[in-house]
């Protein structure tokens, strides 16, 4: 426990109150991980949480409103959210509750908690109270709804993404009752925020076990519900993931891939990094396999041409219908469109990689060469999952080996003129010429038609100036 954490505690039983730390970070804490952050739970009323803050000289926020009586601590610059007992009833809001009152005692604001897990306590000494059996679960890496799992689910229906998550945050399962409740609320995932859902989805992609809770996420129907987006006063539903729904009924061909399209998907994002774009690249790489006009059948074989270059507008489509940053869509759909092309290289020998680099370079998504060098180095990781998901392949040095080739490449191949390495001798010799002649000099460069050196694009500057004062001269003598 932090000690900021333990002096507040101290602080607070010292006047006869109350208080714990609750949730994640005594679940944390028992299974002998860091908290990423504490939140305390205690008898006191809102004033006397500001009253004790004052006399410890602390700096006090309330940051959800007195109606929640929630408010942050500043202590030795750790921030922790000071809440008062309470318990709470839901109406037609799918995540806030309807009606918020102060309780009397800690029982009554761990059971209205959403699993086990979350709802233990643990005082100033350690001591650790639980009311609703979350010590066995955590032994038993079991994710439990605290009372009713129905109930809990119609409550707030973002608990069902947090099935999700916590599943691949903390390689629990979740027990029968959960699973066979969600269905139940899925109607209630219509009043839930696309912000809110696609942050739980954000939380679960980068996940150690992010696997395990996608394949609730989809499989459960979960990612076939829509919830909502509210622009100029009007709320418009926004459909979460039913794209994915076709994959695990996909049968992929032998010897290529052991596993069904599904199966392979979640091994490709198990085996990828666990940074957001690589791994959403990874969910949607194959997002196309088996779609009508792509899947079909060459000497008794199920094919797949062209999945790369619709998956990545799959992938482009689900992203901007989330509102994801421009940059971000435009990176994983071209690590999406291509992953075969990666592979065609990486395995066969074949190709121009300096051309095809040097088309990227032109045409892609890139405005500097550190964001094509970067990309290059993603294509590989995705790559590298790609090939692991398939199943009986363990050896992907050479995959390694050709995505580091290729970033070298990549390394030298300027996108802007910003890259190129030329100093103060060609504006002066240029002038107002000067952004014509490094344009000109950058596809030079891109076509190794000349080296990217200041020495050399100095002296083709001087040659191209030149060559266009002697046109200008020729162009006045014919005038006259």
């Amino acid at each position: 426990m932090e000690q900021a954490v333990r002096k507040i505690l101290i602080a607070f039983n010292a006047k006869g109150y109350e208080a714990y730390i609750v949730g994640g970070a005594v679940r944390d804490l028992l299974l002998q991980q860091q908290p990423h952050d504490y939140d305390i739970t205690t008898s006191a009323r809102p004033e006397e949480i500001r009253a004790v803050a004052d006399e410890q000289g602390w700096r006090a926020v309330d940051i959800q409103g007195a109606r929640f009586g929630i408010i942050a601590l500043l202590v030795d610059s750790v921030v922790v959210e000071t809440a008062t007992f309470r318990g709470e009833s839901y109406g037609t809001d799918s995540h806030r509750p309807e009606k918020i009152w102060y309780a009397d005692t800690l029982q009554e604001d761990v059971c209205r908690r959403d699993f086990t897990v979350n709802a233990l306590a643990m005082d100033a000494a350690g001591t650790i109270y639980d009311y609703v059996g979350g010590r066995k679960d955590i032994r038993k890496k079991r994710l439990t709804a605290v009372g009713d799992p129905v109930r809990r689910f119609q409550e707030d229906a973002l608990r069902l993404f947090r099935v999700c998550r916590f599943t691949g945050q903390l390689d629990f399962l979740p027990d029968k009752d959960v699973l066979v409740a969600m269905p139940n609320a899925f109607s209630r995932v219509e009043g839930l925020s696309l912000t809110r859902v696609v942050a739980e989805i954000d939380k679960l992609m980068v996940a150690p076990y992010a696997a395990k809770g996608l394949d609730i996420l989809v499989r459960s129907g979960l990612g076939d519900c829509c919830c909502r987006k509210k622009k100029d006063g009007i709320y418009t539903p926004v459909p979460i993931l039913p794209e994915l729904s076709h994959l695990p009924h996909t049968p992929q061909s032998r010897p290529f891939h052991a596993f069904d399209a599904w199966i392979h998907t979640l091994a490709a994002v198990a085996h990828t990094p666990p940074e957001l774009t690589v791994r959403y690249a990874a969910l949607f790489h194959d997002a196309a396999k088996g779609l009508p006009g792509i899947r079909g059948i060459h000497q008794g074989r199920l094919t797949d041409y062209g999945h790369d270059e619709k998956g990545a507008a799959i992938a482009a489509q689900i992203l901007t219908r989330w509102e994801k940053p421009e940059a971000m869509v435009r990176r994983v759909s071209w690590l999406v469109k291509t992953h075969m092309k990666f592979h065609y290289f990486a395995n066969t020998g074949m190709g121009d990689v300096d051309k095809w680099l040097r088309r990227e370079a032109q045409q892609g998504p890139f405005r500097r060469t550190a964001d094509l060098t970067e990309a290059v180095g993603q294509a590989t990781q995705l790559a590298i999952g790609d090939v692991l998901a398939c199943g009986g392949i363990s050896d992907t040095s050479g995959t390694a080996s050709f995505g580091e080739y290729m970033r070298l490449l990549a390394e030298q191949m300027p996108i802007h003129t910003k890259d190129l390495h030329y100093d103060r001798r060609i504006p002066e010799q240029c002038g107002n010429l000067t952004g014509t002649c490094l344009q000109i000099l950058l596809q030079r460069v891109q076509n190794k038609n000349l080296q990217n050196d200041p020495e050399i694009l100095a002296e083709a500057a001087g040659k191209w100036l030149q060559r266009q004062r002697g046109a200008y001269d020729n162009n006045d003598e014919r005038k006259q």
